[in-house]
């Protein structure tokens, strides 16, 4: 369970359906943690761009729990407020409005 320490460390929240299965399916779990891991680490891109692309995909989704998970990791690995305001405005270049006004209340609500 310590794994899920990192786990919100790394992505801001953790979702329940993770914490079930950190119990009742760890060798699963720690399948999904180890791919989890290798997406997320540092390559051509960094963890940092990568989160903000992350916060683009998940707010042109409407994904409201994905997005607010994907902003907290994002305050966490140092992601500046100015960096996501640009990601949001290409989400609502390509996805519309409801996905930038998502983004901008979760934005406004974590980077008080």
């Amino acid at each position: 369970m310590s794994d899920l320490k990192e786990l919100e460390e790394k992505i801001g929240k953790v979702p329940m359906v993770f914490r079930d299965m950190a119990e009742k399916d760890p060798k699963m779990y720690e399948k999904i943690l180890e791919f989890d891991n290798y997406i997320w680490a540092d390559g051509s891109l960094s963890k940092q761009t990568k989160k903000v692309l992350a916060i683009a995909i998940t707010a042109a989704m409407r994904d409201n729990k994905a997005l607010a998970a994907q902003m907290a990791g994002a305050k966490n690995l140092g992601v500046k407020k100015e960096e996501i305001e640009e990601a949001l405005r290409v989400a609502f270049l390509l996805s519309g409005m409801p996905a930038y006004a998502q983004g901008r209340n979760e934005l406004d609500e974590l980077y008080k």
